[in-house]
């Protein structure tokens, strides 16, 4: 189930994001980038509509993914 970011506390939605992007084997390519800088790049890529959050039922988690549009 897809959770549009807008409806997220603010206090959540930077709790999602840090969570995906403190993942082992995220990488950001050659430049090593701080927390606060990683969290903002995929904040714009859910203002872009490039990723979404999806919630599993199942298993009860969030994710970030591509949005296939």
């Amino acid at each position: 189930m897809d959770i549009p970011y807008q409806e997220l506390p603010a206090a959540i939605l930077v709790a999602v994001i840090e969570e995906f992007v403190l993942r082992e084997g995220t990488d950001y390519g050659a430049q090593e980038y701080s927390l606060k800088e990683k969290v903002a790049q995929v904040r714009k890529q859910l203002e872009l509509g490039k990723v979404k959050i999806n919630f599993d039922t199942d298993n009860e988690s969030c994710q970030i993914v591509t949005a296939i549009n």
